[in-house]
């Protein structure tokens, strides 16, 4: 199919189709080379934040005009997705119309911008996509050779078109990277802000310690407007509370969600994980602050509140939440983080976390969920990793974490649902290339066979060392703990990881047939029998949200529909 090109009119014989528009706004992604030269020779990031402002005045918007959006702006290093996910549907369930911009993608670039809690349809997409496209075009500086905004700038102007034209009540707007500088920033009136918890992420563009990152997190603040925390290490804690007595901005912690519990009966939570009660208490007291600013009734009877002694900081409401609330934060969903599909023999675990502190939490919910799942079988388990690691993040520390779990297999693949991804416009990424990917996954796979050789021991690896209830897995029965270390395979993609690991017992994942030579490595054949032959097969997909979104778009292809 022939490409529109810039100018194209959106108005000519050849209508373009939502995956023109998707290959056209994957050209605004950052060449890869192009990408390492920026982070060696970054210009001032306030200028940076200045440029977005002038694109949305160039798309025909000014930033007085977002103010009508009515915005929930929230950042964190984990959970902001999760606290927005709770917030938007808590305030869906008083009847209000949502916008929810979120990022990234799991299956298609249009789950970003949300109406409602449904991505928007591919023909809205592709309308306001060219509608935009055009417009830059036509507006941009005749000396400038940069005519339009890189892909997330892109899609967050076209966020804001389409949540004023759809006249939402309120838009929920998740930060991309950081906060003081991420283009979302220019939102200059939110109604509420929330952070989630902080940690080390995006150390390269952030900062190396936690304080640095909470300094640029807290630059979403602003003057007068109401802005929620959950409790975070001493360090940033400090760092936020500075940051928003600068500029006048009243800051409260969240008490802990049993304080919201006491003296009725305990919440609900539509997502799985210890980790996700913290993401709900932030979400509860974002999404009331909300009612109460725009005078709506039902906030919840307020309870005696606690005085706050950490440093000086005062605590959030204390209140009894509402029936809407309840059935907000029990009807939230939001696919890729602590996700199980069970489909015949396989238990698939899904979860996008890939920071330590959140593959420590994904590491405690996979094993309670392990001892949850357990029921007398007469037969082998296997338990299989499937995992992958990009950007700058330490992929030993992450390994290191997940060893507890006492995964027979581990395999590890990019995060590309095919070999080739040409006919895949949502799954296209040209800020790596394939060699990148595919030598980072064999440097996975070597981090991985040396953590195993340091710790192999029978204290570590015989099932006593298992918690309390969980089933013994296949090879630790059956082979001596140094085999360990060889039980790892690397794929060229998720398909064929997914071919591997599910052996056609999947149900819905029937691919043709497998393809030839997979089973060639010794690893891979021997494994292969094990799987075919166990009465349940446990598969924890982490390290990555665009990994968890490639299982998901071939374990649920309704959802590229």
């Amino acid at each position: 199919m022939e490409q529109p090109g810039p100018s194209a009119s959106p108005f000519s014989a050849k209508t373009p189709s939502f995956q023109d528009a998707v290959r056209t706004l994957n050209t605004l992604q950052t060449n890869a080379g192009y990408l390492e030269q920026v982070k060696r020779q970054r210009g001032d990031p306030q200028t940076q934040l200045e440029a977005m402002k002038l694109y949305l005045a160039r798309s025909g918007l000014q930033v007085e005009d977002l103010d009508q959006l009515n915005i929930i702006h929230v950042t964190g290093t984990k959970g902001k997705g999760s606290t927005c996910a709770f917030t938007e549907r808590i305030l869906r369930s008083y009847g209000l119309k949502t916008g929810f911009f979120s990022s990234p993608h799991l299956v298609q670039v249009r789950e970003r911008i949300r109406i409602n809690g449904q991505p928007i349809s591919p023909e809205l997409f592709t309308k306001h996509f060219w509608h935009l496209y055009h417009r830059l075009e036509e507006t941009k500086d005749s000396n400038s050779c940069v005519s339009m905004p890189a892909y997330f700038r892109f899609l967050t102007l076209m966020a804001f078109h389409i949540f004023l034209q759809e006249k939402v009540d309120l838009a929920v707007v998740e930060v991309g990277i950081g906060g003081a500088y991420d283009c979302t920033n220019i939102i200059r009136k939110p109604v509420v802000c929330g952070i989630s918890s902080l940690g080390l992420d995006h150390t390269s563009l952030l900062g190396d310690t936690v304080e640095e990152i909470a300094w640029q997190k807290g630059g979403i603040f602003k003057h007068g407007v109401p802005a929620f925390t959950v409790l975070q290490p001493d360090g940033p804690l400090a760092v936020l509370q500075d940051r928003a007595q600068k500029i006048s901005c009243p800051l409260y912690l969240c008490p802990p969600l049993e304080a919201l519990e006491e003296g009725g009966p305990p919440l609900t939570l539509g997502l799985e994980g210890e980790h996700q009660r913290s993401n709900a208490a932030l979400a509860l007291q974002l999404a009331r602050c909300w009612l109460q600013q725009k005078d709506h009734q039902g906030l919840g009877e307020l309870k005696v509140s606690r005085p706050s002694v950490l440093w000086q900081m005062p605590l959030a409401p204390v209140f009894q939440p509402t029936s809407h609330m309840r059935h907000g934060l029990r009807d939230t969903e939001w696919l890729g983080r602590t996700q199980v599909l069970r489909r015949g023999p396989l238990t698939w675990y899904l979860d996008g976390a890939h920071t330590a502190s959140s593959v420590q939490a994904c590491v405690r919910w996979f094993r309670q969920a392990l001892r949850r799942s357990r029921v007398p079988r007469r037969g082998p388990e296997v338990r299989v990793l499937l995992f992958n690691s990009t950007g700058d993040r330490d992929p030993v520390a992450l390994l290191k974490l997940l060893q507890p779990c006492q995964f027979d297999y581990a395999v590890f693949c990019p995060n590309l649902t095919e070999v080739s991804s040409a006919g895949n416009a949502d799954q296209q990424n040209f800020m790596v290339t394939l060699d990148q990917v595919l030598l980072r996954c064999l440097a996975h796979q070597q981090h991985w066979s040396h953590l195993n050789e340091e710790h192999a021991s029978p204290n570590l690896w015989s099932p006593t060392s298992l918690e309390p209830g969980e089933p013994t897995s296949l090879l630790l029965a059956s082979h001596q703990p140094h085999t360990h270390s060889t039980s790892s395979l690397v794929f060229s993609c998720i398909s064929h990881a997914l071919q591997w690991i599910s052996q056609g017992r999947d149900p819905v994942f029937q691919p043709p047939s497998l393809p030839q030579g997979l089973l060639a490595h010794p690893v891979a054949g021997s494994g292969a029998s094990l799987l075919r032959d166990a009465v349940a097969i446990h598969v924890l997909v982490t390290g990555s949200l665009h990994l968890v979104g490639g299982v998901l778009k071939l374990l649920e292809p309704a959802l590229s529909q």
